[in-house]
């Protein structure tokens, strides 16, 4: 009966237990190897890693991992940075990560350092100066070409100041890069009138000290802009090209009003505000 039983089927077979897969344990590469893997851990997951025991700390806080990161950007400025960080190296600091790490977290170069340029938070991040009926934020009536956003600050019949203050070593930049000679500061403002009235507007930039005496300053007084304008808007540029030692921070500063003295928001729109740091590529 129990042979009969069994005819037709095929005896089911155990499959044999898989022997578990042990753990592949990056700590026991070696250094060298090991900065190669982390070198391709996304930036904002290298804190983690710096996490893990004493010698991960000691490869994340190095300068050898992140000059192996800013290699890869074969571009002629990622060359440039290259050659740039390479010369430019900090001495080592007991207890301190290398400052290459903030400086490829931030990414200051060649990006907009003011905060909220054309008034898309409001106010947040300036430190204002309300004269008249004060700063309001209104679309803009004339295109400003690249903008983040089409909006502006608008002035009233008094002049209404505003202004950052700029920490560049707190936006990814370090003394030995500050005082190479191979950078450039751009700093640009766009600024208008409504057609209907004219306006005034002024602009002061100043490159800081660590105690924040001016060791280099642009200023810009332009001719007000007169009434029926056809909603006009200028733009005004400088470039600190031959930046002075000892620079750690930048002010960035200016004032508008109208001059029909018209209660309300009838002045000078500002708009688009930026401060970039760029590299010599010569």
């Amino acid at each position: 009966m129990g042979a009969w039983a069994s005819r037709g089927r095929a005896a089911r077979v155990p499959a044999p237990e898989s022997e578990p897969e042990e753990a592949l344990d990056l700590s026991q590469l070696p250094p060298e190897l090991l900065l190669v893997v982390l070198s391709h851990v996304p930036r904002t997951l290298l804190g983690r890693c710096r996490q893990v025991c004493r010698g991960w700390r000691a490869l994340v806080d190095g300068q050898a991992l992140w000059l192996l990161i800013l290699a890869r950007d074969h571009s002629a400025t990622g060359r440039a940075l290259l050659h740039l960080a390479r010369s430019c190296q900090s001495p080592a600091r007991n207890a301190r990560p290398c400052p290459l790490g903030r400086f490829c977290a931030r990414r200051p170069i060649g990006r907009n350092l003011i905060r909220n340029p054309c008034g898309q938070e409001g106010l947040r991040k300036w430190m204002v100066q309300h004269g008249g009926d004060g700063w309001v934020v209104e679309e803009n009536r004339t295109t400003v070409p690249g903008a983040p956003s089409q909006t502006c600050f608008v002035t009233s019949f008094s002049w209404c100041r505003k202004k950052q203050v700029l920490d560049l070593e707190e936006e990814g930049l370090w003394p030995e890069l500050l005082d190479s000679g191979r950078i450039e500061i751009c700093v640009s403002d766009w600024w208008g009138a409504r057609h209907d009235s004219g306006c005034m507007y002024r602009l002061l930039v100043q490159l800081l000290d660590a105690n924040q005496t001016v060791l280099d300053k642009f200023s810009a007084v332009p001719d007000p802009i007169p009434q029926w304008n056809n909603n006009a808007c200028l733009h005004v540029t400088h470039v600190f090209s031959n930046i002075k030692m000892g620079v750690r921070f930048v002010s960035f500063e200016h004032w508008g009003q109208d001059t029909q003295f018209w209660a309300g928001h009838y002045g000078a729109r500002v708009t688009n505000s930026s401060v970039i740091v760029r590299v010599h590529l010569s």
